[in-house]
């Protein structure tokens, strides 16, 4: 089946105002200056909230719209609040991204090569050429179940919960190809902890030492200070679903994605590292998944935009024209997909 790309130009990123400082300590707050938009968003918040929403969208436990820099919204359900931590589950993704760009740019990795798994090493294994970039991409054509029904086959459940996680990158690694590398694009979460192992085995760090390297090249210097990543006994940062946060760290993380990188005048990614996550990746013409960039979801919230998404529905989402974003943590019957994220798209429609 022939792949395609999108040829699209990529929204700018605005910058962070020069009258506002980044929230490293405390989020700067602000008002929806219109009485009649503030109107319009608090009501469509707060049918998020409640039993009835509950069973329409999910139970959401945090909301929060921040917009040029500042906290405008920020909405928690009764036993929820600034400081209690929510599930990151695949917005972890995203995090490994941003991981995986520091080291590039310190020039410990490059994303053209192979990955170099020890199971691929066997002459002639096909899976031997799949690059660090493809995995990104989730075009390595690995063949893995993304499935999250109990009683169904499901390589991530098995990943993440049985036979595999004691090294979650081993048992990602050993499945075995179906497509050529790039020419099929399949939402994949054990790429990404391939992709985590690789990261450590390039920095020489693993578990607490590698915890340790996110502390210092990531979180501090964000203000993440909740960050609680989760590793495997292999000592694996568990890339694909682990790394729980407050809804505020979750939207610090964002707003460095808004940023292009930098933070409080220092450039924490490299340059064009955050165009290369939101750029579209090839997708064949029927795929179920997608747009996708690396390791970000794209367009899920309107044009233009590019999310982090995690099951549950847990999102960062983010508009660049907008200089907006949204992050929403909860629970979500799998049933209530759609319609909560329709909610969230009209959510960030308001924004025009």
């Amino acid at each position: 089946m022939e792949a395609q790309t999108t040829d699209t130009a990529l929204p700018t990123l605005p910058p962070q105002p020069g009258d506002t400082p980044c929230p490293t300590e405390a989020w700067p707050t602000g008002e929806i200056e219109s009485a009649s938009r503030r109107a319009e968003i608090e009501e469509l918040v707060a049918g998020f909230f409640g039993p009835r929403s509950a069973v329409a969208l999910g139970a959401t436990h945090a909301l929060l719209i921040i917009q040029g820099g500042k906290l405008l919204l920020e909405r928690y359900a009764p036993d929820f609040g600034p400081d209690v931590t929510c599930h990151s589950w695949s917005m972890a993704k995203s995090i490994t991204h941003a991981l995986v760009g520091i080291a590039v740019g310190d020039g410990r990795l490059d994303i053209t090569r192979p990955a170099d798994a020890p199971e691929w090493r066997t002459p002639g294994d096909p899976r031997a050429e799949i690059t660090l970039d493809q995995l990104l991409r989730m075009s390595s054509g690995l063949q893995f179940v993304e499935d999250y029904t109990p009683g169904q086959t499901s390589d991530v459940i098995e990943m993440l919960f049985g036979s595999g996680k004691e090294d979650v990158a081993a048992y990602a690694a050993s499945r075995p190809a179906a497509h050529a590398p790039d020419s099929f694009m399949a939402y994949a979460s054990g790429t990404t902890n391939i992709v985590s192992r690789a990261l450590g085995d390039a920095l020489g760090l693993k578990g607490d030492a590698f915890g340790a390297f996110m502390r210092q090249r990531l979180f501090d210097p964000l203000g993440m200070t909740s960050a609680m990543p989760k590793f495997d006994t292999a000592g694996t940062f568990i890339g694909s679903s682990y790394c729980f946060c407050t809804p505020r760290d979750f939207a610090r993380f964002g707003l460095l994605y808004l940023r292009d990188g930098m933070w409080d005048g220092q450039r924490l990614l490299p340059e064009g590292w955050v165009d290369y996550g939101r750029t579209p990746t090839l997708r064949q013409p029927d795929a179920v998944d997608g747009p996708y960039g690396a390791h970000w979801w794209l367009d899920a919230f309107g044009a233009g935009t590019f999310s982090a998404n995690g099951y549950d529905g847990q999102f960062i989402i983010i508009r660049p024209d907008r200089d907006l974003i949204v992050v929403r943590n909860g629970l979500m019957p799998q049933p209530a997909k759609n319609r909560l994220q329709g909610r969230l798209t009209k959510l960030v429609a308001l924004f025009d």
